[in-house]
Formats: C-alpha cells, sequence, structure tokens
C-alpha cells in the first residue's frame, strides 16, 4: 500500500491510498461472499451453492459498493496507524474513490481526514463594541397603527367621486370597429399600465374613453399583448378603501383599552423588536472581535458538511417554488460557483464562532439551568409557531435535542461577553 501525504491546514491532512492488490481481492472475496449468503437456491443453504453458480447472480454494483466500503475501511485504519494520525473522531473523514477493478484488482483513493479543532482564545473580556441607543418615534408608532387599520379596512362602492389610486375598478375594453359587448376586466388603478392607469384616473362610473392604448407584452390576453389598439373604455363600477377609524373601539378590537394605550402597546413592541435586532447585532460585533483577537483552526470536513447541507435545503426550498438552484444564484447575481463559495465562507465562520462559543462556555465553567433550558425552548417554540410540547417532540423526534442545548449556551456566553465589554453608545 503506498500513502502519500498531504497537510491542506492544521486541522485537515489529505491522503492518497494507492492499495495493494491483496487487499483488494480480500475485499471483493468479502463482498461477494456476503452477498452470495442472500441469493437462494434450490438444494442449497444460503451461502454454500458453487461460486460459480451464484457469480452470475450477484449485482455488479452492489458488489463493488459493499468491495469499496470494506477496502477502505481496512486500509484507512492501516494509513492512519502508518502516518501516526489520531483523527477528530466527531467528525467524519470525505472519501473521494478515484479507481476499483475486481479485473486488476487495483482500487486508488483519496481521503480528506479531520484532525481536533485547535482554538486559543483571545481575551475575551473588555471587547469594544458600539452599541445603539433605542429610541421610538411617534412617526414609527403612528405607521404601525396605519398598518393595523389597513389590515382591517373594508370596500364599499364609490359613486360620488372619480378614480384614485389604489381603487378597484371593474371596466370594460372595446376595441374600435369590434363587434359585441367588449371585454370585463377588474383592476386596481395604480397598477395596471401606463396608459390604462392614466385613463382611468379621475373617470367616474359610467364614464367612456375612447383612446388609443399599448398593452403590455406580459398583457392576460395574450391575443392584444404587445400590440397598440384604439379602444372605448368604459368604467362599470368602482370600489374604494375604507379605514375604520383612529378610536376607542378600533382599539379595543386589537384588545386594547384605549387609543392611547394602543400607542404605548405599540410603542413598546416596536422597542422589544430593535432591542432584539440590537442584540443579534451586538453579538454578531462581539464574535467577530473575539474572532479577531483568537486563534481558530477547524478541519475542512466540519464546515464542508455543513455547506453541502445548506445547499441542498436551498435547493429543495426553490424546488419547491418552481425554480432551480442556477436560477436562484442568478436571481442573487451569483454563479453557481459562487453561491457555493460564499455558502462555504458563511459555514466556516459558523462552525468557528460555535466552537469559540463552547470554549469560552468551558473556560468560565458556566452550567446550564433548567430555567434556561426552557426559556430557550420557549423562545423556539414562538419561533416555529408551536406550543413548547409540540417543539419539545420536534426536537426529540428529529434527534435535536443538542440544537437547544447549544442555542442555551449561546445565549449565555453573548450575555457574559456584552456584559463584560467596553461599550460605546451611539445614535442608531
Amino acid at each position: 500500500m503506498q500513502v502519500t501525504r498531504e497537510e491542506l491546514n492544521p486541522c485537515t491532512v489529505l491522503l492518497n491510498i494507492v492499495c495493494d492488490e491483496a487487499q483488494v481481492k480480500e475485499g471483493f472475496e468479502k463482498a461477494f461472499k456476503q452477498i452470495a449468503k442472500t441469493i437462494k437456491l434450490p438444494g442449497f443453504r444460503p451461502g454454500h451453492a458453487p461460486r460459480a453458480m451464484v457469480e452470475g447472480l450477484v449485482p455488479k454494483e452492489e458488489l463493488y459498493d459493499n468491495a469499496a466500503e470494506h477496502i477502505v475501511r481496512v486500509s484507512f485504519r492501516a494509513a492512519l496507524e502508518e502516518q501516526a494520525i489520531d483523527p477528530d473522531q466527531t467528525t467524519r473523514p470525505t472519501v473521494e474513490l478515484k479507481l476499483l477493478d475486481d479485473k486488476t484488482y487495483a482500487a486508488e483513493y483519496s481521503v480528506k481526514v479531520p484532525l481536533p479543532p485547535k482554538i486559543v482564545l483571545g481575551d475575551y473580556k473588555g471587547l469594544q463594541i458600539d452599541k445603539p441607543v433605542v429610541t421610538v418615534t411617534d412617526e414609527e408608532v403612528e405607521k404601525q397603527i396605519e398598518d393595523f387599520r389597513k389590515r382591517k379596512q373594508t370596500r364599499e362602492a364609490v359613486t360620488d367621486r372619480g378614480v384614485q389610486e389604489g381603487d378597484v375598478a371593474v371596466v370594460n375594453v372595446k376595441l374600435e370597429g369590434e363587434t359585441g359587448e367588449g371585454r370585463n376586466f377588474m383592476t386596481i388603478a395604480g397598477q395596471t399600465f401606463p396608459d390604462l392607469d392614466t385613463a382611468l384616473l379621475g373617470m367616474k362610473v359610467e364614464d367612456m374613453k375612447n383612446l388609443e392604448v399599448t398593452f403590455p407584452e406580459t398583457f392576460q390576453e395574450k391575443d392584444w399583448a404587445g400590440k397598440t389598439h384604439a379602444i372605448q373604455l368604459t368604467l362599470n363600477s368602482l370600489s374604494g378603501v375604507k379605514l375604520p377609524e383612529l378610536d376607542d373601539s378600533f382599539a379595543q378590537s386589537l384588545k386594547t383599552e384605549s387609543v392611547e394605550d394602543l400607542k404605548v402597546r405599540v410603542q413598546e413592541g416596536i422597542k422589544r423588536a430593535k432591542e432584539q435586532m440590537l442584540a443579534e447585532m451586538v453579538t454578531e460585533q462581539l464574535l467577530e472581535k473575539l474572532h479577531e483577537r483568537s486563534e481558530v483552526y477547524v478541519s475542512d470536513n466540519m464546515w464542508e458538511a455543513l455547506a453541502d447541507r445548506r445547499m441542498r435545503e436551498t435547493a429543495e426550498e426553490q424546488q419547491k417554488e418552481g425554480k432551480s438552484l442556477e436560477m436562484y444564484a442568478a436571481e442573487n447575481g451569483m454563479t453557481m460557483d459562487q453561491l457555493k463559495e460564499a455558502w462555504n465562507e458563511k459555514a466556516k465562520v459558523h462552525v468557528e464562532r460555535a466552537l469559540m462559543i463552547r470554549e469560552v462556555f468551558v473556560s468560565e465553567k458556566m452550567e446550564l439551568t433548567n430555567t434556561e433550558l426552557n426559556e430557550e425552548l420557549y423562545a423556539m417554540a414562538q419561533e416555529y409557531g408551536v406550543e413548547p410540547e409540540q417543539m419539545w417532540e420536534m426536537l426529540k423526534r428529529n434527534e435535536a435535542i443538542d440544537e437547544l442545548h447549544f442555542r442555551a449556551i449561546s445565549r449565555k456566553v453573548s450575555n457574559f461577553l456584552d456584559e463584560n465589554a467596553e461599550v460605546n453608545l451611539v445614535t442608531a
């Protein structure tokens, strides 16, 4: 067996392994015997039929898969011993099979071997960060309340004025010289296409206009799309938006006592949302500063696995929307290679930060309380829109209890770093 070694980085070793003929032959022999035990022939016990009778019944692909698994397992263990490598037991090696032949008994493969992470934390107390002062303006409160009113808006027929932007108009369009009644459309004024939007504004119910319009290429009537026609436009009906009055009755419909109480609640809600975003931003700053002060090395295997998983998840998400991963990349101004590189970079930072967080947790001899774990469970349940009991069952079902623990650890460490940071307050 020939082993060539290359140090990719302080935590990743690349081995190229060319197996001996005897190793390969043994692998195919063991694979054949294993598969032969599953083949039933009349008059013979499983695994005891003559080889000549069984050979033609053994699927070649299955034989190669089983042989490769055995050859790699045995030769990889021998290569680790020969090179005196103690791999990271928490991360899988990445194997690339280059050659496997049952005629010449040849096999060659490369394997990325993960080594344990190396972390030297810098001083994590006294990290300097900028923290904006959270303020909520009257304009922000008014805008939020206006959004609440729009959610409870109703539409009512309009007969005493002309069309305004946002009105729903039912119009009839008839081409000049065409017989019949024309075609009816329901439109939202200001959201159709330029010629029609301009013509509609100010028209009242039963008003008619003769004009020339150019229909867009995407117009729903395919025989008119992209063409210019002289038309007769008639406004059949019009309805407009009616917002509820901003009074105590409206406030009570939102489970508050009065308009003033509603404003206070809205202000508090906006403040909480801003504080949450600020906390996330501060955590980013703290971890970035700590990363700059520290030396963190991880195996490529750790972050490559995470990046590949995120790429698969993105592909599945896009497929549900009828898109390919290539289309998603193009929409974001990237090639597939650039998208993959972007996920690689994010995954590597994510893994390195996770290791730093755990290192601080251990260094400070921190422990999680049941209260902290329960608080994190409630927070996760709120994010997923389920009850805490359902969230707990989901975590158990997906064997993701560790995620709950790490989120609690991350929150505790982030709070610790924040409490010990040198803060410069700035105006947001």
